[in-house]
């Protein structure tokens, strides 16, 4: 039943999968592999990435690819051995350094590289790894990913990469762990001739060959490395230019030449997209790549610049309302969400994917702002706080550091009503409004740990939120505001609340708004009149309970 309800109701959430290897895996004892892959180990923290060449050759029949990753790095302490990642049945063939080959050894999806040359603290250095093999083949793609190798309606190749969780090492070699972010890459793929690949950041160049066609492409921002995507199919473009906050923003869109019309007609929704975004959360943060959307043969990701689409050209998710409001269907769930994570995910970015809930709970969260900019406020509440039946509190939002382990899927609409429920403490749309683009403007471009969002939060709305995130971050409790009404008395006090949790509450007393501020202990609350009628304000996340 939970995989029945999550894959229907959200888009980028799974649960444990058959190989138990993709998002949201459902964890309780961890591995060495599960250190070596979520850890800073001593064999990546010396070096700090720079640039990456990432040349790549895919043979659709075969299922096969080749190629090699340049990478360039500063050295930032001594040391000869470094950890470059390639999940089997991929093969590092070799490894070189100025010309000479490296000797290396694994330790599964770990490979540990030993350098000849002196590792001199300051030096830009370069390795070049060659690899090949047959890719894993994405099992229900993005939450299992992988290659995805399908065929178009006119027999065509059809293929899209994917690999959030499961790490981008699982089709490139790379330094597979978020907390560095290259600075800037080049992608350079050769496909069959007839076919159009398209992947992150601008098109510098097309190499026409007998058989094939070489796309290159330069990414001039730093990005993360799940965010790296490759594209293949029987595309054609069309684009507009968008008059932004910082000027003329390209937008491009590619999508099967049998879709050009539907696309052409759906694509409508992307700048009103950015105009939304860009009023809650400041400039878009990559004009130096422009903005993409790209169709693919699954539902979608929040690639950088290269956002994926899979959405048939519907409204909602797969034409479905996740909410149950009826505003669900008033925009197209891919290009809305996965956009959104432009800021949030790929602009600000977890050091640690146990710290997910920072590109997901405000993605999730931006649905809703996205209808506040075209609908109106109530329209956005609606919508929000109609997802909380998508909510399980099953295991904590926050997962486990330093072995590659996210938390709840609650992260999405747990995390989106938390948001929600901040944003009345504020009691003011404009402050609400400047701390989103804040957070955008002061993280930008940076990999961030919860504490970070944590502390700014705080700072900013001028509100101690310590105890706010421990109860909807670190538990699976909602507060429970108990209430008995004697008389003209009302008493109240929560329950199933952490340690120093005192959020106030707007309630309505005799149909008059005020505010209340419980905590674990009994409180009253004066009436002129008998008390007959006591609502809690529905914005805000808590359960409420009527003791007799």
């Amino acid at each position: 039943m939970r995989k029945i309800i999550l894959m229907a109701l959200l888009c980028t959430i799974a649960t444990a999968n058959a190989q138990n290897t993709g998002l949201f895996k459902d964890e309780t004892t961890f591995t060495r592999q599960d250190t070596l892959r979520g850890s800073i180990t001593p064999e990546r923290a010396w070096w700090d990435l720079n640039y990456y060449d990432l040349d790549v050759t895919v043979k659709p029949d075969e299922k096969y690819i080749s190629g090699f990753n340049t990478i360039r790095y500063l050295v930032l302490n001594t040391n000869q051995v470094m950890q470059i990642d390639l999940q089997p049945p991929l093969k590092i063939e070799n490894v070189t350094q100025n010309g000479k080959k490296l000797d290396f050894t694994n330790d599964g999806n770990a490979h540990f590289i030993t350098l000849k040359e002196k590792q001199k603290v300051g030096d830009y250095n370069e390795i070049i790894v060659y690899y090949s093999g047959h890719p894993k083949e994405a099992i229900r793609a993005p939450w299992d990913g992988g290659f995805s190798w399908k065929k178009d309606k006119n027999g065509k190749d059809f293929i899209a990469t994917s690999c959030q969780g499961l790490g981008a090492s699982v089709w490139w070699p790379n330094k597979d762990h978020m907390y560095d972010e290259v600075d800037s890459m080049k992608i350079s793929v050769t496909v069959p001739k007839d076919l159009t690949e398209v992947s992150n950041g601008r098109l510098i160049g097309v190499d026409e060959h007998k058989e094939t066609k070489t796309f290159h492409w330069f990414v001039s921002n730093p990005i993360n490395n799940y965010g790296v995507n490759i594209n293949i199919g029987d595309y054609v473009h069309f684009g507009e230019v968008y008059q932004g906050e910082k000027g003329p923003l390209d937008m491009d869109y590619y999508v099967l030449s049998y879709n050009l019309d539907k696309a052409k007609e759906q694509f409508k929704q992307a700048p009103k997209m950015m105009e939304a975004f860009e009023h809650w959360f400041g400039p878009y943060p990559f004009y130096e790549d422009s903005y993409k959307l790209v169709e693919v043969p699954y539902l979608g990701m929040e690639h950088q610049s290269s956002v994926t689409y899979g959405n048939k050209y519907e409204n909602g998710y797969l034409g479905r309302d996740l909410s149950g409001t009826g505003w669900g269907l008033k925009f197209d769930f891919i290009i809305i969400h996965e956009s959104g994570h432009e800021w949030f995910a790929n602009n600000i970015t977890y050091k640690d994917i146990a710290d997910m809930w920072v590109h997901e709970s405000f993605t999730a969260y931006s649905e809703n702002l996205y209808l506040d900019y075209y609908f109106g406020k109530e329209a956005s509440a609606e919508y929000v706080i109609g997802t909380r039946k998508a909510i399980r509190n099953d295991i904590p939002i926050i997962g486990k550091y330093d072995v590659n382990n996210e938390g709840s899927g609650d992260m999405y609409y747990k995390g989106a009503n938390m948001l929600h429920t901040l944003r009345q403490l504020v009691e003011d749309d404009e402050k609400w409004r400047s701390i989103l683009r804040g957070l955008n403007k002061d993280f930008y471009h940076q990999t961030v740990k919860t504490k970070q969002i944590e502390d700014y939060l705080s700072e900013k709305t001028g509100i101690d939120l310590s105890a706010f995130f421990n109860q909807y971050l670190r538990t699976v409790m909602v507060p429970n505001l108990n209430y008995k009404i004697e008389g003209k008395t009302l008493s109240y006090k929560y329950t199933d609340v952490v340690e120093n949790f005192d959020m106030p509450v707007q309630v309505l007393v005799n149909g008059e708004e005020q505010w209340i501020q419980p905590n674990k202990d009994w409180q009253e609350l004066t009436a002129k009149t008998n008390i007959n009628s006591f609502e809690v304000d529905n914005d805000f996340y808590i359960y409420h309970t009527e003791i007799k």
